[in-house]
């Protein structure tokens, strides 16, 4: 019977946000879980919170319990296969969490991280008296040959927050690695968990991951050897087949670490630098100040009495939402550009705002029109206002230099932004991982055009002496095809800045 099934949440699982790894979206990995009657699931991507979003979504949506973490090797670790889940546990935790992320990324070329077990020593990352990354959860994936040594490190790091992952996979040792992890966990004083080590929400996905696997390796399947993990079992599996894998109490002992994970996405509100507000006053008295000056110098000779009323209006619901802050940061941004001038305008819904035009972030004259400012704030979306300002692609730079002098680059960095694998190169990379050859690549992805659509390639294939209906070049389509939409690598946005 189904009530009489195990339950578990599933502690460490990967999306396609781990690059060349998961073989997922995160919204397929919940879904799935959700499916499956999981209590929680876990979104650990290497070194990366990017993944989270969509989970996060996906999750609110069906109701299940996300947790968040990341997955990290430390590049001292004595075994260099020994790796580390963090989960947060509250938004501290994941404060905490992302600051490390920070701290390994920054260090190394991009697309790289490294991260050392001294790293856990510095002073921001470690609470007096509690260890360190306070507000985390450590989960210990011990590979063959792991030391209790390393075990007795994470636990004092760690106090009473640490696990030892046991991970089973259906090999033939599995009833041996079992015997042996639960003693690694004895010695190193450290309760065990089962855990999944999940790269794809279902068993079917496993030829897209290995060619995952080829690609990031530089090589072919062919080639790939036991880089490969030998069968299916990386997917999200059925609590029955769970119960048969497990001992019941790794299996419970999930939902403990699961219940102590209680930070939601939801719980995150801009929280708007200051030091823009001169002593004396505050963001409310600063704004209306600066606008009033600027409603002087929009019009000179008198203001229309339909203008006031508007600025008046905007300024009561800024105030009663708490958005000066972001007015007065966008301003302060402008008025940079414009002392060096460097042309720069507001767009979008911004150009509704009377305060905007005062402010001279828009141009847009509220005497000459009558747009809706609700649809740039509104109380009931609940959402900050969204003000794009586009400054002169020649002269960008200098403001992003600013903004790096002003808050620090502790504190400000340029966002990503994804970029997703379309049809050409998709093929391209699924191609070489099948050893198809670049010439015929190359003569297959020429013939292309970004609107070819799906059923059109059969016929692009004719025409380069190519049999669609060959299981080879058919596994390519279909290989090509899975890929497709699936992120590729984090590139960096022109110019959206997060700022802390």
């Amino acid at each position: 019977m189904v009530d009489a099934l195990p339950f578990y949440a599933e502690l460490h699982c990967c999306s396609n946000f781990s690059f060349l790894r998961g073989a997922s979206h995160p919204e397929e990995l919940v879904e799935r879980a959700q499916a499956l009657g999981y209590s929680a699931l876990a979104i650990t991507d290497e070194a990366s919170l990017a993944g989270v979003v969509r989970a996060h979504k996906a999750a609110r949506e069906r109701g299940l319990q996300l947790v968040i973490g990341a997955e990290f090797r430390l590049t001292d670790a004595r075994k260099p296969g020994s790796r580390l889940v963090l989960l947060a546990q509250n938004r501290a935790g994941y404060g905490n969490l992302s600051a490390l992320i920070t701290l390994a990324r920054r260090r190394s070329a991009k697309g790289e991280y490294r991260l050392y077990r001294n790293d856990f020593e510095k002073p921001d990352l470690v609470a007096f008296g509690s260890g360190a990354l306070p507000d985390c959860l450590a989960l210990w994936i011990a590979d063959a040959g792991a030391s209790a040594e390393e075990g007795h490190w994470l636990a004092s790091r760690f106090p009473d927050r640490s696990w030892l992952a046991v991970e089973l996979h259906s090999g033939p040792d599995d009833a041996t690695r079992l015997a042996t992890l639960l003693e690694l966990a004895r010695a190193s004083g450290l309760p065990a968990v089962a855990a999944g080590d999940v790269h794809m929400h279902l068993r079917a996905r496993r030829p897209l991951q290995d060619t995952l696997t080829a690609i990031r390796l530089n090589t072919t399947l062919f080639a790939a050897g036991h880089a490969l993990f030998a069968n299916g079992e990386r997917h999200l599996r059925t609590r029955l087949r769970l119960a048969r894998i497990y001992p019941p109490e790794l299996l419970a002992e999930t939902l403990l670490v699961a219940a102590r994970c209680h930070f939601s996405l939801d719980e995150l509100r801009y929280e708007y630098p200051d030091g823009m507000v001169p002593d004396g006053q505050t963001p409310a008295t600063f704004l209306r100040a600066e606008v009033t000056e600027g409603l002087r110098r929009r019009y000179p000779d008198v203001v229309p009495p339909g203008v006031r009323a508007r600025v008046e209006h905007e300024l009561a619901l800024i105030n009663e939402l708490a958005y000066e802050p972001y007015f007065l940061t966008v301003y302060d941004i402008v008025n940079f550009a414009r002392s060096r001038h460097i042309l720069c305008q507001g767009r979008g819904s911004a150009a509704n705002s009377a305060v905007c035009y005062c402010l001279g972030i828009t141009e847009v004259d509220p005497a000459r029109s009558n747009l809706l400012f609700e649809r740039f704030i509104s109380r009931e979306r609940g959402e900050p206002p969204d003000i794009d300002v586009d400054f002169e692609h020649e002269r960008r730079e200098e403001v992003i230099q600013y903004l790096y002098a002003k808050y620090g680059r502790e504190r400000a960095a340029l966002t990503a932004a994804v970029v997703t694998y379309r049809t050409r190169g998709a093929l391209r990379d699924v191609g070489r991982a099948l050893g198809f050859g670049s010439a015929q690549i190359d003569a297959l992805t020429a013939s292309l055009a970004w609107w070819d659509k799906r059923d059109q390639l059969p016929g692009r294939l004719r025409a380069v002496g190519l049999d669609p209906a060959a299981p080879r070049v058919a596994k390519w389509l279909a290989l090509a095809d899975a890929r497709r939409g699936f992120p590729r690598h984090l590139s960096q946005h022109v110019g959206g800045f997060v700022i802390s």
